[in-house]
């Protein structure tokens, strides 16, 4: 008997499964980009769309569902109930912890006063967004629900307003966006940080912004700088007007608005008391920085500093020594302090799930996009449920026309689910309608219920007409978003909190340097201790201690204010002062340089340069024969830098460096015994530290490198006339007449 052929099973297709399946424990090569693109692009987006940046309706994703689940517990018009059954509710729609949840819960309250309008009405302790040190209590001690202005937020968000997704885990739906009825994006503040991106939007008056909303709807072209003042924080502060910045900011969305903290002078108690401060600050922050002002000696006016904020509210008492100016104090902390900040704005926002840097005129314009769609949304949603409703009562109508007749076929039926069929076919009504008419009761088949589901039934079409008008036009929309951001304005408007200060109240005051000034001597090993030692000591011992196989190499009289730059063997140079060393003895070994100013690990000092004024020239020696003039100036910064890279030239090994006045004789020595004398005047100066430098001596031979250099008087230079060159480069002549050239030193 012939063997059957065995039928080949139909190839399953691979699935994306089976594929992780068949390569698991497999090391495959592929390009960086690719990972990238695969791992990190994902995870940046999703940090960028789902977690950082907040969307047109003026929430962060976290801060949308914590909202939305208060809501749907009831808390918009019910009691108080506690902080950790709000945070377990919440973990139905965020999928992150409960600490997460309750950080996002405590910025929206009231009792932290991060918000200019809160959402989340508070009792217990909450902590202080302008404390680092005043936190919150844990969630089980806490109370809270939403606060009325909630009710703008989620007014008619049953009504198809806005779309709904479902959760993470497919149990319940949740809103994509809520239907505020103001601008909340632009009232409340928002910072985020995402990846490669961030964004911070500052607080404006609701009522401000309310009313630009208005104009913005009306003309396009309206200047808004008259309605809205500027930003208005929650902690009030002073804010410097600049008309200019300012329009910077509607048009473009970035910025920087300068803050400065309100303050008041007890005359009695001679000191001065701070109420309000900027929203980028802290009281620690400021406590902290005028204590180590106090300490360096840079702000002598002060006796003692200490925060009294209370349940009454911020306080910074600052007592003041006799015959004080308490207004001049104030502008150099100012200055000098975090009591004036400068707010950057950044608003990035998301629209339609992509990125955004938008300024006030176009967030406004993207926010009345949005609540036109959601306008239109409720409309059709009123029309539908309207007909559905004109609907029902057409079909009662036709019944109610010979009830007697309703009634006879309804007895006739044998059959209870029968009864809807033969209504149906008795009345020409469809299953909706005679379904609804099954339903009514006997006690209303009177004449009194007819006259009033006809009387409906007229009101129904003329609703119906007249939402179908609003529908079809935008004009009669956006009168309705008018009326209810006027109603926000009644209700919720308030004064501003943000004072203003022009430049003209803003005193330039010279920040005096106490710090003592008096002749010294500096002192810098080979290894790197530095000494500074004043000339009374000096005249009692000058025999200089040193580590074993350690030597003075540098000796420098100066001032204790003289600036000192200490350059590296890495290319970088550390800024300092005298008066930041300590005085010591010649019996002493100094300070470890690199310790003090905290080198770069493995970086050591190479030569110390000071200098009172940033005038003269160095003068960079390579081993490779060229020489670089640099003016010191080029090391000077605005600002109180301590360090600065790229302080010259890496391309060659450095092989000493020299501070020059104007000019002077320089000697460079080749390791094949050549040398040269040349008059710096010769190197151009050249503006970039880092610069290579120009050839100064030629190194014909193979392997040959400059490896000494000095600097030397003019009656030197005239001794050694044979080896100064005019012109550079020059190889320079043997030094056979010096007899042991490592000695030398000038």
């Amino acid at each position: 008997m012939p063997r059957k052929k065995k039928t080949e099973e139909p190839k399953r297709p691979v699935s994306n499964i089976d594929a992780y399946i068949a390569g698991a424990g497999q090391v495959v090569d592929e390009p960086i980009t690719q990972t990238l693109e695969k791992n990190y692009m994902p995870y940046a987006m999703s940090v960028i769309v789902s977690r950082a940046f907040p969307e047109i309706d003026g929430f962060k994703p976290s801060h949308r569902k914590l909202l939305y689940t208060m809501y749907k517990m009831g808390l918009i018009t019910g009691g108080l109930t506690k902080s950790a059954n709000i945070v377990g509710q919440t973990m139905r729609l965020n999928p992150h912890g409960d600490a997460a949840i309750y950080d996002t819960m405590v910025r929206l309250a009231r009792g932290n006063e991060a918000l200019l309008h809160p959402y989340v009405l508070s009792k217990g302790n909450f902590g202080k967004a302008y404390s680092a040190n005043m936190a919150c209590a844990a969630p089980r001690y806490t109370e809270a629900k939403l606060e009325p202005i909630c009710n703008e937020l989620f007014r008619d968000i049953d009504k198809n307003t806005v779309d709904f997704v479902p959760n993470y885990d497919n149990t319940m739906q949740e809103p994509l966006l809520l239907p505020a009825t103001f601008p909340s994006i632009l009232v409340n503040a928002n910072v985020g940080i995402g990846v490669s991106m961030a964004s911070a939007i500052c607080p404006f008056n609701l009522k401000e912004i309310c009313e630009a909303a208005i104009v913005r709807m009306r003309d396009k072209e309206a200047d808004l700088i008259g309605i809205v003042k500027g930003p208005d924080f929650p902690g009030g502060a002073f804010m410097l007007y600049d008309e200019a910045e300012l329009d910077k900011v509607y048009r473009t969305g970035r910025g920087s608005i300068k803050l400065r903290a309100k303050y008041n002078y007890v005359k009695d108690g001679n000191l001065i008391e701070i109420t309000e401060i900027p929203a980028t600050t802290t009281i620690e922050a400021i406590i902290e920085k005028i204590v180590a002002l106090v300490k360096a000696g840079k702000i002598r006016e002060i006796q003692y500093v200490r925060d009294e904020t209370d349940i009454t509210g911020l306080k910074i008492a600052i007592d003041l020594k006799r015959g004080t100016d308490p207004d001049k104090l104030m502008q150099k902390l100012y200055k000098l302090t975090p009591l004036q900040d400068s707010y950057p704005c950044n608003f990035n926002v998301l629209v339609h799930g992509y990125p955004k840097v938008m300024g006030v005129y176009e967030i406004l314009d993207e926010w009345i996009d949005f609540r036109v769609g959601c306008v239109k949304r409720r409309t059709a949603f009123d029309i539908e449920r309207k007909k559905e409703r004109l609907h029902l009562l057409k079909g009662l109508g036709k019944i109610l026309l010979d009830i007697d007749k309703a009634i006879k076929i309804i007895r006739q039926t044998e059959e209870e689910d029968e009864v809807i069929g033969n209504l149906m076919i008795g009345f020409s009504i469809d299953e909706v309608q005679a379904e609804y008419v099954a339903e009514i009761k006997l006690r209303h088949l009177n004449r009194e219920y007819i006259l009033k589901k006809t009387a409906e039934t007229d009101e129904l079409e003329k609703d119906i007409e007249e939402l179908e008008d609003i529908l079809g036009s935008d004009r009669k929309i956006k009168k309705l978003i008018k009326t209810e951001l006027e109603d926000v304005i009644k209700k919720y408007g308030q004064e501003r909190k943000t004072q203003f200060y022009y430049a003209s109240d803003e005193q330039e005051v010279e920040i005096e340097d106490d710090t003592p000034d008096y002749q010294c001597t500096f002192f810098l090993s080979r290894s790197g201790y530095f000494k500074k030692i004043t000339p009374q000591s000096l005249r009692m011992s000058n025999d200089q201690k040193c580590k074993e196989g350690d030597f003075i190499s540098q000796t420098v009289e100066a001032t204790n204010k003289t600036e000192i730059l200490f350059f590296t063997d890495t290319a970088a140079v550390y800024k300092s002062r005298g008066s930041d060393f300590s005085d010591t003895k010649a019996s002493a070994l100094g300070d470890f340089v690199p310790a003090k100013l905290s080198f770069d690990e493995g970086a050591n000092v190479f030569k110390m340069v000071t200098t009172t004024d940033y005038s003269g020239y160095l003068i960079f020696v390579f081993e490779n024969g060229k020489c670089a003039k640099v003016p010191l100036s080029a090391y000077a910064t605005k600002t109180n830098r301590k360090k600065l890279t790229n302080a010259y030239g890496t391309k060659a090994k450095l092989v000493d460096l020299f501070f020059v006045e104007e000019n002077a004789e320089i000697m460079l020595r080749s390791t094949n015994g050549r040398m040269i004398i040349f008059d710096t005047a010769l190197l151009s100066p050249k503006a970039a530290r880092d610069t290579q430098g120009v050839a100064a001596m030629t190194l014909k031979a193979k392997g040959t490198t400059v490896d000494k250099a000095f600097v030397i008087d003019t009656a030197k230079a005239e001794e050694l006339s044979k080896y100064r060159v005019k012109n550079i480069p020059a190889a320079g002549s043997f030094a056979k007449d010096i007899e042991d050239p490592d000695q030398m030193h000038f």
